[in-house]
C-alpha cells in the first residue's frame, strides 16, 4: 500500500490531498444547497410557501458552502500552477458558464424575495433551480475529465477545437455531480424540516437512490478499473458501503444516519477518484508521456511549505467555524414557522419616522 507513495516527493502530496479535501468539502456542503435548489422545482415542492421552506434552510449556509470551491481554485493555482494553466484553459468554455450560473444563481436567492410579484418569483425561482442544476454539472465535468483525461499535448495545452473537452466524460461527471447534488439535498431537507416536505423528502430519497448514484458509481469503477491500485480499491468499497448504510438510514427514516452516510459515500468516492488518478493530476489523452504529474506541476518546495504553514492555520479554523454555523442553525423547519411574504419595494416607499420628523421641523 505504502508503495505508491514512496517514491513521491512529500509536499506535492500533501497538497495534492488537501485539494482533494477541498474538493470533498464542496461536494458534500454545497452539494446538497445545490439539491435544495433543483427541488425548488416544481416536481418537487408543490406551492410557494414550500419552495420559501426549502431556501430558509440553506438560508444561513449556502454562501459559506461556495468558499470551498473557491478555496479548492486558489489551492491549485498557488500549489500545481500548471495544473491550473493547463485544465482552466482548455475548459475554458465551461468554467465561464459555471461562473456565470454561480453569479445568477447568487443574485436570484438574493433578489427573489424583493418583491412580491408572482412573476418576478417564478422568474428568480427558476433562475435558482436552472443556475443549480447548471453548477452542479459543469462542476462534475471538469472533475470528471480531471480525472479520465484531455487531448494535452507536451507542453500541457489543449489540442483541438474549442470543444475539444465535449467527452463522454463531461456527461459521465455532469449527471453524477447532479445525482449526488440531488441525493444530499433530498437528505438535507429530510433532516431539516418537519410535517409533509420531509416524509416527501425521505420517501423521495428511499426511491431515487438507486438511480441517482449510479452516474457516480460508473465514474468511480472506472477509474479503479483503467487505473486503480489498493489504496483506491479499499476507499471504492467504504464508499459502497456508506451508500448503502445511508440507503438503510433513509428507509427506517434516521435522517442523521442518511445525510452521514450519503456524505460519507461522496467522501470515499472522491477520495477513491484521486487516489486512482496519482501520481497524475491531469492525464492527456493523447500520450501518456504528456500527463501532468505532481511532480511536473507543482510549485517550488519553498512555496508549498509558506503554504503548508498557511493551511495549518486556516483550515482549523473554517472547520471550526463551518461547524459552529451549522450547530446555530440545526433546529428543524415547519411551513407553519414561514412568515408570510413582505414586498421590500413597498416598505422601502413607506417614510421613516425620521424623515417624516424632519418633515415637521
Amino acid at each position: 500500500m505504502f508503495e505508491l507513495f514512496a517514491n513521491q516527493p512529500l509536499l506535492p502530496t500533501i497538497w495534492f490531498a488537501v485539494i482533494g479535501f477541498f474538493w470533498v468539502g464542496y461536494i458534500i456542503l454545497d452539494g446538497f444547497d445545490l439539491g435544495v435548489g433543483m427541488l425548488m422545482s416544481p416536481f418537487f415542492a408543490k406551492d410557494e410557501k414550500e419552495r420559501r421552506l426549502l431556501l430558509n434552510t440553506i438560508g444561513p449556509v449556502w454562501d459559506g458552502n461556495e468558499v470551498w470551491i473557491v478555496t479548492a481554485g486558489a489551492a491549485t493555482f498557488a500549489a500545481f500552477p500548471f495544473w491550473y494553466a493547463a485544465l482552466f484553459s482548455a475548459l475554458y468554455i465551461p468554467l465561464t458558464l459555471a461562473l456565470l450560473a454561480l453569479i445568477f444563481r447568487a443574485v436570484a436567492i438574493e433578489y427573489r424575495g424583493k418583491k412580491k410579484s408572482e412573476r418576478w418569483i417564478a422568474g428568480w425561482n427558476t433562475a435558482i433551480t436552472l443556475g443549480s442544476f447548471l453548477i452542479a454539472f459543469l462542476v462534475g465535468a471538469l472533475l470528471a475529465t480531471t480525472s479520465m483525461g484531455l487531448p494535452l499535448n507536451a507542453n500541457g495545452d489543449r489540442v483541438g477545437g474549442a470543444f475539444a473537452w465535449v467527452t463522454p466524460a463531461v456527461f459521465l461527471g455532469g449527471f453524477s455531480m447532479v445525482g449526488l447534488s440531488l441525493l444530499m439535498g433530498l437528505a438535507f431537507v429530510a433532516l431539516k424540516t418537519d410535517g409533509d416536505v420531509r416524509y416527501r423528502a425521505g420517501s423521495a430519497l428511499v426511491k431515487l437512490t438507486p438511480v441517482l448514484a449510479l452516474p457516480a458509481i460508473l465514474w468511480v469503477l472506472y477509474m479503479q478499473v483503467t487505473t486503480g491500485n489498493m489504496v483506491s480499491y479499499l476507499l471504492t468499497g467504504l464508499a459502497l458501503i456508506a451508500l448503502g448504510a445511508g440507503w438503510l438510514g433513509a428507509i427506517g427514516s434516521y435522517e442523521g444516519r442518511a445525510f452521514a452516510g450519503y456524505a460519507s459515500f461522496i467522501g470515499f468516492a472522491i477520495l477513491a477518484v484521486f487516489l486512482a488518478l496519482y501520481p497524475k493530476v491531469l492525464p492527456s489523452t493523447l500520450d501518456s508521456a504528456f500527463d501532468l504529474t505532481i511532480t511536473k506541476a507543482s510549485s517550488s518546495e519553498y512555496t508549498l511549505r509558506i503554504m503548508s504553514v498557511v493551511a495549518a492555520c486556516g483550515i482549523p479554523i473554517l472547520l471550526v467555524y463551518q461547524g459552529w454555523t451549522y450547530w446555530v442553525f440545526r433546529k428543524r423547519l415547519l411551513v407553519e414557522s414561514i412568515p408570510a411574504a413582505h414586498d421590500v419595494t413597498e416598505l422601502a416607499q413607506q417614510p421613516t419616522r425620521t424623515s417624516a420628523h424632519t418633515r415637521g421641523l
